[in-house]
């Protein structure tokens, strides 16, 4: 499965790379196939790809079904594994 995830374009680097903002993790992508791409667009990023612009609305709710994900993951890690045989 492979993932693509939206990102914050913050500045250009060179002709063909630019710095995004993945959730506070800042990463230098090429932006070869979007170069119309401007700093604050979003972005969908694929191993170190900028492949699309994504309308900011859509960025967000990704970027918060990811969010729900996560923190569901992690309470799904914190709970308590039942041992088989054990009363419950």
């Amino acid at each position: 499965m492979c993932l693509a995830i939206p990102a914050r374009l913050i500045e250009w680097s060179d002709a063909e790379t630019a710095v995004v903002d993945l959730g506070g993790v800042r990463k230098t992508v090429s932006l070869a196939l979007v170069p119309d791409a401007r700093p604050g667009d979003y972005v969908i990023v694929h191993v170190g790809f900028a492949l699309g612009v994504i309308d900011p609305e859509e960025a967000e709710r990704t970027l918060a079904l990811f969010g729900e994900v996560a923190q569901s993951l992690g309470e799904a890690h914190d709970a308590p594994i039942a041992q088989p045989g054990a009363a419950q």
